[in-house]
């Protein structure tokens, strides 16, 4: 029975995946994206420590799969009836991929949906430890410019690459491209037509967009880190229907869909 580290689990969502999913976030990321939500998520996998409202508190909790099983299953009614499952987010599901791949395995053995959230940014190898246990696949993709993605996120966009046209090879899997929409990197010109050309190129029909948002801004302070995109507007609805046009002029469905 193997152990991951868990900092949060979301029970009845509705996003990241289809019908009603349990989301089991994974802590540890190696990418340094300036306007990661989920900060507490980041870095080594060990707990991490926060102060709020003048309270220290630990960040993340180690979980046996029998643990998590146990406790996903309790909603197996509502995954049944609506066509939803588990989803395995982070941080980076790869920064655990081993423990990933098992929790996956017993759900998969159960007939429970399984999906899983990933940036791509680990070898290929990882990824391939959890694909036979999985049938949906949520990729984002970021910054198309290796130069610009390793300086900015710290990711390598040929690793990035290599694993999403691995995915999309795999018959049994639905894989779901997902574009954060961040002012100032994504959303540039240049970028979203690298995105689009990639993925007309691989005959990608369907994309997910998703409106950066400051939800996650106030987790900075708990931390005690800086913030850099206090100061960053989030885009108004006239700029998110443009982005979405432009996709939808290249023929690839356009879903605006949950947040960054």
């Amino acid at each position: 029975m193997s152990k991951g580290l868990v900092f949060n689990i979301q029970r009845y969502s509705v996003h990241d995946g289809g019908g009603i999913r349990t989301i089991i976030f994974l802590k540890g990321c190696p990418l340094k994206c300036p306007w990661c939500s989920n900060p507490e998520s980041r870095k080594a996998v060990t707990p991490t420590t926060w102060t709020k409202n003048g309270k220290t508190e630990t960040i993340g909790s180690w979980r046996t799969t029998d643990e998590l099983v146990d406790e996903v299953m309790k909603d197996e009614i509502f995954y049944r009836t609506s066509g939803g499952g588990v989803t395995l987010s982070g941080g980076e599901v790869l920064m655990q991929a081993d423990f990933a791949a098992d929790l996956l395995a017993e759900f998969n053995y159960l007939g429970v949906h399984t999906a899983i959230e990933t940036t791509g940014c680990f070898p290929l190898n990882e990824i391939k430890k959890l694909t036979p246990y999985l049938q949906q696949v949520l990729f984002d993709l970021k910054i198309m410019d290796a130069e610009s993605s390793k300086q900015v996120i710290g990711s390598k966009i040929e690793t990035v690459k290599e694993n999403f046209e691995f995915l999309l090879s795999q018959d049994h899997l639905e894989v779901i491209p997902r574009i954060p929409l961040i002012p100032g990197y994504t959303t540039a010109p240049d970028n979203i037509s690298a995105l689009i050309n990639y993925l007309q190129n691989l005959e990608v029909k369907e994309v997910h967009l998703l409106p950066f948002h400051q939800y996650g801004s106030s987790k900075y302070d708990y931390l005690g880190w800086e913030y850099t995109m206090k100061d960053t507007n989030t885009l108004t609805q006239a700029e998110i229907n443009e982005l979405k046009n432009e996709f939808e002029d290249a023929g690839i469905y356009t879903n605006v869909d949950g947040l960054e």
